[in-house]
């Protein structure tokens, strides 16, 4: 039946299709039909028109329900904003209790506040949970930082800060908070590497303490920084480099003193080396300091206010005769180019019986009187390298060979030779923040000898040179680590072999390897080529204001070799000790030492001083 309650046709409930639609016949719809079609399409419309309303309802329900606690956060923030202005901390407090859905800034205002309230404790457990939450928001790690500051713990504080950095690296507030940290454990250039990207500091004039007794114009040029102008780290480098070359401050210290205006003055604080006149106890000492070894080292700094320096070696030991001086100055009163004349003369017994390969079966010894000019010019080109290069004139006799087999005569070669020689130092890696340095170094010579069989020939040095200071600031602990390595070319005489033992005339030393048998020198191995380690740890054992003793381990470990079957260690060689280094006055060391080799356990005791 239809809607209407009348039967329905029964050809409209058969399954017969009717006529094909191709044939686009006239159909007949009967009305009641009509009727009933109205009545679906209706039906569908409304279906769809309240699909349409309920999506459009849903919809409109969710994007309320979304901005709601996105528009309820502002507020919340807006209003805790105003209260922490205001300096009511204690109500921000309780206006952000403890949520595991606060947002960011609001556990930033929460740690705030309570920071504020001096509750460190409790600001640094805020911070520390807001950064759970948030691991990548820096305002955190930086407030963090500034609780473990007030906390004195700089360590955590410095942590937190450069992990600040490392998310927003140009902030301005955390660069000049880390670099003020470092400051203040005298770390000036891990400071200045932060307080540069804060555009600080600038300088506004320069002071002396006490005032040096340098020619002014040397001194201005030693400084490089313009009034008015950021100090840059390398400008720090740059200056520094270039005071230390002029060897007459052994102590420095660059201080940074604040202006009402923002600036800053520096202020550089280092005695200069004293002439007699002015410290007899400390002239005397760096005069005397060989006398065990028969040696004086007559030394005059600042000759004229002109920074040349004359320092000198005499020795009088009746196996080792020497004399040596040089002259250094800067150039055209330039401390970036600095000149040097050298003179060295030697009257020295060799006894080479343990050191030729094999083993000679009667004392091998000989004299060589060597005699050595030469000039040199050193180029500081920046605080991270610099470079020199210069000439040698070299004249050497053997006398008195004694049990020497005639195959190894051209080592024992005498006659002149004249050479050429250049050297490169490079900072490779500065890390200041830990107070780490790795520098390298590479020389090179080549000359000839005008007696036969010699001719021309090659020397070629490097080394890397590790420094690393553990704690934050002091030297109470000290890492030094040192590679080095070398090679010489074509033939040479002996005495232009590497020697590696404990020389006092060298520095490649093995210290458990001594360089001296009865007093006469060629103990210890030489070869054409070499390799050589050398690690020592330091540890402050007394300080005060006359020296400062330092104690510690030591390990050497090297190989001397080469193409001759005459000279070269045997075997590769270790050796390890303790030792302790006296500094007096802050300047001359005297080192004493105790080493054993560990493939012989053969003892020795060792003494030297700085030269």
């Amino acid at each position: 039946m239809d809607a209407l309650g009348a039967p329905i046709p029964a050809q409209l409930t058969s399954h017969d299709p009717g006529p094909p639609r191709s044939l686009n016949w006239p159909v007949r719809v009967p009305h009641s039909l009509r009727f009933l079609q109205r009545v679906r399409t209706f039906s569908s419309q409304s279906i769809v028109l309240s699909s349409i309303l309920f999506a459009a309802v849903f919809l409109a329900l969710g994007t309320s329900a979304a901005q709601s606690p996105a528009q309820s956060n502002a507020d919340k923030i807006a209003q805790v904003k105003k209260l922490y202005d205001s300096a009511q901390y204690t109500a921000v407090v309780q206006a952000v209790p403890e949520s595991p859905d606060e947002s960011a800034t609001l556990e930033l205002y929460r740690g705030l506040a309570l920071a504020q309230l001096q509750r460190w404790d409790d600001a640094k457990k805020t911070f520390e949970i807001g950064l759970i939450r948030h691991p990548r928001d820096a305002r955190l790690m930086t407030e963090l930082g500034g609780v473990f500051y007030h906390q004195k713990n700089f360590a955590q504080a410095k942590h937190f800060l450069r992990r600040a950095l490392a998310i927003a690296p140009t902030d301005a507030y955390s660069n000049n908070f880390l670099a003020s940290i470092y400051f203040l454990e005298d770390n000036l250039e891990a400071a200045l590497k932060y307080w540069n990207r804060a555009d600080k500091p600038r300088l506004s004039d320069l002071a002396y303490s006490p005032q040096p007794s340098l020619d002014p114009l040397i001194l201005d040029r030693a400084f490089e920084f313009s009034p008015g102008s950021v100090w840059t780290r390398s400008q720090f480098l740059a200056t520094d480099a270039r005071l230390r070359a002029l060897d007459l401050f052994p102590l420095m210290h660059f201080d940074l003193q604040p202006q009402p205006d923002g600036s800053f003055d520096l202020v550089f604080r280092a005695p200069q080396r004293a002439p007699w006149t002015r410290n007899y106890l400390a002239s005397a000492f760096a005069l005397l300091r060989g006398l065990p070894f028969e040696t004086v080292y007559p030394a005059f700094y600042n000759i004229n206010g002109a920074g040349l320096n004359s320092v000198s070696l005499f020795r009088w030991d009746d196996q080792k005769r020497r004399i040596s001086t040089e002259l250094a100055a800067p150039l055209f009163a330039n401390p970036a180019v600095r000149y040097r004349l050298y003179f060295d003369a030697r009257d020295e017994n060799w006894n080479v019986t343990d050191t030729l390969v094999p083993a000679a079966p009667a004392n091998a010894r000989f004299n060589l009187e060597r005699l050595a000019a030469g000039a040199e010019l050193r180029f500081i080109e920046s605080g991270r390298w610099q470079w020199s290069m210069g000439g040698e004139y070299t004249d050497r006799l053997y006398r008195t060979l004694i049990g020497i087999p005639a195959q190894a005569a051209p080592f024992f070669t005498g006659g002149s030779s004249i050479a050429l020689f250049s050297t490169v130092q490079r900072s490779l890696i500065r890390f200041p923040e830990r107070r780490f340095t790795l520098d390298g170094a590479a020389n090179g010579q080549v000359g000839t000898f005008f007696q036969n069989p010699l001719g021309r020939y090659a020397r070629l040095q490097s080394s890397l040179n590790a420094d690393w200071f553990p704690q934050a600031q002091g030297d109470d602990y000290h890492l030094q680590a040192r590679f080095r390595a070398g090679g010489a070319f074509g033939q040479v005489p002996l005495d232009d072999l590497f020697i590696l033992g404990f020389d006092r005339d060298t520095d490649l030393w093995m210290r458990g390897y001594p360089g001296l048998y009865h007093g006469q020198k060629g103990n210890a191995p030489l070869g054409r080529d070499y390799f050589l380690t050398n690690w020592d740890f330091d540890k402050i054992a007394y300080d005060d204001a006359f020296f400062t003793a330092a104690v510690g381990p030591f390990l050497d470990s090297g190989d001397a070799y080469g193409s001759s079957r005459y000279f070269g260690s045997r075997q590769w060689m270790w050796d390890s000790g303790f030792q302790t280094k006296i500094r007096v006055l802050g300047r001359a060391e005297i080192i004493l030492g105790w080493a054993v080799t560990l493939r012989s356990a053969r003892n020795s005791f060792f003494a030297a001083v700085s030269p």
